[in-house]
């Protein structure tokens, strides 16, 4: 289930909790259209894998990810259409792939040491969770280079509030850890030796819970994001009649009646 450019591997005997490295340090583990591709397949392949609760996204070498390949956009300049095709092959295939996480019944959680910027940025924002060490930057600076961020703007903005999202997208400014937390686009701050540590200690926390029930509500937490109020509640009124009816739910609450731990599915 690897390959050299994206590392997979369980954490655990058990297979609850993947982890998903990006193995492309001299690039800054930017998304080529290959690693994109490699990464939908490792997104459908884990899907598939019932034991599975939590997935880790982490990266090896000084950066977590520094946006799309700019050396291979730019060979595309070359090509009879000036690129054209290819650029919409390409960012097709990073939204799709952005997009698999929201839609996973997995949960994601990003591991941050160094560099996440544009799409990198983009791909923290959208997984489900994030924890960054102190050296860790973010960013969609673009339009530094003339590009802006517009495909990367779309987890952003539904992470950090519109006037940080914009200042963000239109100065090509980098925030510092402690930024990107204040920006709700991570969950905490550590120092780099105690980082995997508690991205560990949060997905095992996640891996303790009933998959289905995961599944379940991390599907009408999304969705309800983009409805009117009184459509989420009228939504998640029947999301949760279903989760009551699940085996986990019984067990859930008769063990807290027992006193006991539950036993899941």
């Amino acid at each position: 289930m690897s390959d050299d450019i994206v590392l997979v591997n369980f954490v655990d005997d058990a297979k609850r909790i993947a982890r998903f490295t990006l193995n492309r340090p001299k690039a800054r583990n930017a998304l080529s259209e290959d690693m994109l591709m490699r990464l939908q397949r490792r997104v459908d392949e884990v899907n598939k894998i019932e034991s599975v609760r939590a997935v880790i996204i982490d990266a090896n070498g000084p950066g977590f990810c520094a946006g799309h390949d700019l050396k291979e956009m730019t060979a595309h300049r070359n090509d009879s259409d000036e690129g054209r095709a290819y650029y919409e092959r390409l960012f097709a295939l990073c939204s799709s792939f952005m997009l698999s996480i929201v839609q996973s019944p997995k949960i994601f959680v990003a591991q941050i040491d160094g560099i996440a910027t544009a799409a990198g940025c983009q791909l923290v924002a959208a997984c489900d969770m994030a924890i960054a060490s102190d050296n860790a930057r973010f960013g969609v600076n673009g339009i530094s280079s003339g590009l802006f961020c517009s495909t990367p703007m779309v987890s952003l903005s539904r992470n950090a509030g519109r006037k940080r999202a914009m200042e963000l997208l239109t100065t090509g400014a980098l925030m510092s850890a402690q930024e990107a937390l204040e920006a709700e686009i991570i969950n905490r701050v550590t120092s780099p030796d105690d980082l995997n540590g508690a991205v560990m200690d949060m997905a095992t926390a996640i891996a303790a819970k009933p998959a289905k029930v995961l599944a379940l509500g991390k599907q009408a937490f999304y969705a309800q994001l983009e409805m009117p109020l009184a459509d989420a509640y009228a939504h998640t009124s029947k999301v949760i009649t279903e989760n009551i009816m699940m085996n986990d739910a019984k067990e859930g609450i008769c063990a807290f009646i027992e006193k006991r731990q539950p036993h899941w599915d």
